[in-house]
């Protein structure tokens, strides 16, 4: 009973439903912000301001900053999750729908399925565990397409394979988090990750010539808002109920924004920002849930299952 009282119901709602909508939207948010401002650039502001009020805020708290050993591993994580996951988002939102490219992102816990049984082994493929992941192969080749007479255009090639190694991307950095030395405390951890991120996108912008073509006094207040959407309701506020969530409840009631995400981009698509909505945009969206759903619920269960 003091758990309930330390803990009101009201809280853990507007924690769910913070990451459940707010994440949903940063897609149409970002979409909203490429339009005007070159993507990695666009990127990295989100990311090293994030960075910056998330290492001041648990600095000034008194924790201690993260060590040498940690920040190369930070750093590490920084290149595949900001850079390469990100950073080729971001890119592809120039050509790609915001609710298919969420669609797209949602098939991360089949790529993170794939790397579980065949680098880190971990995981054994079992009948339901492969019909998962043809499940959620048949919604991306649903979406991607020009063979099955679905109705609308099939997603940009480009845009399409930019996405799915952004997903492979994270696969493989969420197994590295649990091999390299981050600091213990969360908040500094994706802190620290973000800061490194926003540095490395910032050199991946002026590579690829970005800041010749960025003129800011040409980016209208819409695209501006967007940013600070995505700085602040995106990554600091959304991702402080992420950590408040999983310090109360169960990683498999917290992991249920996977299946969330993905809709409410697709509608926020739809309905504000004029996308299409036909039978390849649902069958595609519900083939990857059903596999995020198979797979995320069967994990903790699959090696006894044949």
């Amino acid at each position: 009973m003091q758990a309930t009282k330390d803990r009101p119901t009201w809280k853990t709602l507007l924690a769910f439903a913070i990451i459940y909508f707010v994440w949903g939207s940063t897609y149409l948010a970002i979409r909203v912000g490429v339009r005007e401002v070159p993507p990695f650039l666009l990127a990295a502001m989100r990311f090293l301001a994030a960075g910056v009020v998330l290492c001041g805020w648990t600095i000034a708290r008194g924790e201690r900053p993260p060590s040498s050993r940690e920040w190369a591993s930070a750093s590490i994580l920084a290149v595949l999750i900001f850079v390469l996951d990100y950073g080729l988002l971001f890119w592809a939102e120039q050509r790609v729908p915001s609710g298919i490219a969420a669609v797209m992102m949602a098939t991360i816990p089949v790529f993170m399925a794939l790397s579980e049984i065949v680098l880190l082994r971990t995981q054994r493929l079992t009948l339901r565990l492969a019909l998962a992941l043809l499940i959620g192969m048949g919604g991306v080749a649903a979406l991607m397409t020009r063979s099955l007479h679905l109705g609308g255009a099939p997603i940009d090639t480009l845009g399409a394979v930019a996405l799915m190694v952004a997903s492979l991307s994270w696969s493989i950095s969420s197994a590295l988090t649990r091999k390299l030395p981050l600091p213990s405390s969360k908040v500094m951890s994706s802190g620290a990750q973000m800061l490194a991120g926003g540095i490395f996108l910032t050199l991946a912008a002026a590579a690829l010539g970005e800041f010749r073509n960025f003129h800011p006094s040409t980016v209208s207040s819409g695209a501006w808002l967007a940013l600070v959407y995505l700085i602040v309701a995106g990554s600091i506020v959304a991702f402080t109920a992420y950590v408040w969530l999983i310090h109360h409840e169960s990683p498999t009631k917290v992991g249920t924004y996977a299946y969330v995400n993905p809709v409410v981009a697709v509608l926020l698509g739809y309905f504000m920002g004029g996308e299409a909505l036909g039978l390849r945009t649902i069958l595609g969206t519900l083939c990857v849930l059903i596999a995020v759903v198979m797979i995320t619920t069967t994990r903790a269960k699959s090696a006894t299952i044949t």
